[in-house]
């Protein structure tokens, strides 16, 4: 009668294996993400815009929009759901910028909104590239959800924050409207009907 004696040895390794591959994980991950975050702040960087966007809804960042309209006077202006528009007219007209080039759009009723109502709009007029203009407190939650819907639609952000006295939003605020863009791109619905009231 013979005793087979197994060793231990190959079963330890693979283990040892996959709880390496378990710590590589978490490290790839945040790699790729810095890649890429890099590649589109190079990106935003090199990029001319083909129009100006504005979150609208406060007086600077209109304001800023239309100092900004002069210095590029070839470049339509998209307002998302800003001022009254009678405010808003008054405000570019008082800059001495043409009424013309101003597209005002109330569909929107928050930030996410503000990008899908007008991204197929945007991309129809054959625009490719954004000045995305809003607040420095608010500038990361839009750009999040910039990125997901108009980057995935080749539509590229070169991000201008106006700065304000608000303290930035919180990191659940932008999480959750990152998960409602990508509900976006899955299904076409923002889950705006979801928020609190």
């Amino acid at each position: 009668m013979f005793l087979k004696i197994r060793s231990s040895k190959p079963e330890v390794k693979g283990v040892t294996h996959r709880k390496r591959k378990k710590r590589l994980f978490p490290i790839l991950c945040l790699a790729t993400v810095g890649l890429w975050l890099g590649y589109k702040q190079l990106q935003s960087h090199f990029v001319q815009p083909e129009a100006i966007f504005v979150l609208g809804g406060h007086k600077n960042r209109e304001s800023f929009a239309a100092q900004l309209a002069l210095k590029h006077p070839d470049l339509p202006i998209w307002v998302s759901s800003g001022s009254p528009q009678h405010y808003v007219t008054q405000i570019f007209s008082n800059a001495g910028v043409s009424g013309d080039r101003l597209h005002l759009d109330y569909r929107a009723k928050d930030t996410v909104t503000n990008f899908t109502s007008l991204v197929k709009e945007l991309k129809e007029q054959g625009i490719d590239s954004v000045y995305l203009i809003t607040s420095d407190n608010h500038m990361n939650r839009a750009r999040i959800i910039g990125e997901i819907v108009f980057g995935t639609q080749g539509i590229i952000l070169k991000p201008l924050s106006v700065p304000s006295k608000d303290s930035s939003e919180p990191v659940e605020k932008i999480i959750r409207d990152g998960g409602r863009s990508f509900l976006w791109l899955l299904t076409g619905k923002t889950g705006e009907n979801l928020l609190p009231h």
